[in-house]
């Protein structure tokens, strides 16, 4: 392929990616911004793969097919509830392919080659791509570990590891002065050391987040992905690999920003891995009694209320609840009831998870609304059905300053005439921190699988 028609298939390509990102920011265009993403992407590869200098296009193309059927494989055996375990452990993949494109592209007898700044600059870019990479790698491998819960989900702190990762950092530092100083490949020992290094500082920056904020570290970790493919990029000279990498990072740096803003956190620290830590103090005491009802009980509740607000969480994609609740909504507005949905920016293990579940049952989008439109409206809700969510309308966050929660803004549910709490256990959130409001009075919980409690409750309804 002749490098004028690779160059312009690139630029073409980028636009898409470009046009597929903007789609995705709303729900009714992000089924379009999705083709435009998988248009652009066969753009990239058939331009890649035929373009000037490759050789052994069978074998990639071989290589390409075996990778495309496991993917499928993946994507249809794949869960939404574990979608988020699939993002972190893909994330990890883009990190170590910049790793090995790192150190290829230094052994590459091309690179060897050089002379003088142009040299050096590469030299730098190596250095920086396999940095990037290897914590990358590690911190996604310990974002799908939380996530899976293969590692606890608390916030693993000591004392002093801001100063140690500091300290680590200062060391790669002076590995990167030492690396570009070698003739030849002789400066494989120390980008060997600065891979362990970055690899231990990935694992430790994720650890120290607690499981409640582990939405805004996939979106982080999104973002160092994409920086990593644009180092690769740069690595290798691909002018597309460049921008793509720049589009996922910058997108991903965006969208952690708004999510922090919406948490009350701070952008840095999320970087830092300062993100979850507990403040200091004792916790507060929790008072009252919990109190349960059975499901006609619910129903009579229901049938009562004028205005009905439900809060979905992570239960309800475990349950796989989204279509009767979205069949009970639609026998409560034919009653004349006022439904809506109220979405917390974290709900589920994703951002946008709880959307997705409830698109993929048909609800209008007109009544999901966000926290901040549906918590000034709470005090004027009959009834609100939190449906397997627990940190996101956990009332520490706002009045315990020893909660590991603290200052991050929940959906305010307790203001509500009631409250009825669908949870298979008193079982604390993925926060690990317990919930007063399963003690408030007018808070009553409902126990069972959220799919077949919801079922009876509309079967009550019907009937």
């Amino acid at each position: 392929m002749a490098i004028g028609i690779q160059t312009a298939a690139y630029l073409f390509a980028s636009i898409l990616f470009i046009l597929s990102l903007g789609s995705l920011s709303s729900q009714e265009s992000a089924k379009r911004g999705v083709f435009y993403g998988i248009i652009g992407m066969a753009i990239a590869i058939i331009a890649t793969v035929l373009g000037e200098g490759v050789a052994g296009q069978v074998y990639i193309l071989v290589a390409i097919a075996i990778a495309s059927v496991i993917g499928l494989m993946l994507a249809r055996k794949v869960e939404m509830t574990s979608m988020p375990q699939l993002v972190a452990i893909l994330h990890s993949f883009v990190g170590l392919a910049a790793v090995l494109v790192g150190f290829g592209s230094y052994m590459d007898p091309h690179t060897q080659s050089l002379q003088g700044a142009a040299h050096s600059i590469h030299l730098v870019e190596v250095f920086i791509g396999i940095f990037i990479g290897a914590i990358t790698f590690t911190g996604s491998i310990i974002a799908w570990g939380k996530l899976e819960g293969k590692v606890r989900s608390k916030a693993l702190m000591y004392p002093g590891r801001h100063a140690v990762n500091i300290i680590l950092l200062l060391v790669c530092i002076v590995l990167g002065v030492l690396f570009a100083q070698q003739e030849g490949t002789g400066g494989l020992l120390y980008l060997y050391i600065m891979t362990a290094i970055a690899s231990f500082i990935g694992v430790m920056l994720v650890m120290a987040i607690g499981g409640g904020d582990m939405p805004v570290v996939v979106s982080m970790l999104n973002s160092y992905s994409g920086w990593a493919a644009s180092a690769a990029g740069f690595m290798l000279g691909n002018d597309l690999l460049i921008v793509t990498g720049a589009l996922v990072g910058s997108s991903g740096a965006i969208l952690s920003i708004h999510m922090c803003h919406a948490m009350n956190r701070s952008f840095f620290s999320v970087i830092l891995g300062g993100f979850g830590n507990a403040p200091k103090g004792e916790a507060k005491a929790i008072e009252g009694e919990v109190t349960s009802l059975n499901h006609e009980e619910v129903a009579a509740l229901l049938k009562e209320a004028k205005s009905i607000v439900i809060v979905p969480g992570y239960g309800m994609a475990v349950a796989k609840a989204q279509y009767p609740i979205y069949d009970m909504v639609q026998t409560l507005q034919k009653a004349g009831k006022k439904v809506r949905f109220a979405i917390h920016p974290v709900a589920g293990r994703l951002p946008g998870h709880m959307n997705v579940l409830l698109a993929e049952a048909n609800v209008p989008y007109d009544i999901v609304l966000e926290m901040d439109e549906i918590n000034e409206d709470m005090p004027n809700t009959d009834v609100v059905m939190v449906i397997g969510a627990n940190d996101v309308v956990n009332p520490s966050a706002q009045d315990d300053p020893a909660s590991s929660i603290y200052g991050m803004p929940v959906i305010e549910v307790w203001k509500a005439e009631k409250v009825i709490i669908m949870k298979r256990s008193m079982s604390a959130g993925y926060s690990g921190e317990d919930n007063p409001l399963f003690y408030k009075p007018n808070s009553e919980m409902l126990y069972g699988d959220a799919k077949v409690s919801v079922e009876k409750i509309l079967g009550y309804l019907k009937a």
